[in-house]
């Protein structure tokens, strides 16, 4: 009988710390940008801002200023920059 209650203890004591845990990282969930990777290539960018590739090689040809990366001849796009350069607004003014 007190093992058992120990064990609702514990189980309780647990419930307790991962519910305060929880409640903690409800309003402010952190970094929602982990689980993508840091850089990703030019020909695989179309996979993550879930356009198709000729809107992709579009959107590169008509806003040449979204910021990038270029190594060894290969360009290179951070996906924190491009979601944040994507969602101004002010990106997408018509230009005199």
């Amino acid at each position: 009988m007190e093992i058992s209650l120990l064990w609702v203890g514990l189980g309780l004591a647990a419930l307790g710390y991962f519910i305060g845990e929880g409640l903690k990282h409800f309003k402010n969930p952190g970094n929602s940008f982990a689980d993508y990777p840091v850089l990703i290539k030019e020909t695989d960018l179309h996979n993550y801002v879930g356009l198709k590739l000729n809107e992709v090689e579009e959107l590169l040809r008509k806003y040449p200023d979204i910021p990038s990366i270029e190594l060894k001849g290969t360009r290179y796009y951070q996906y924190h920059h491009v979601y944040e350069w994507l969602s101004a607004k002010e990106n997408f003014k018509q230009r005199a």
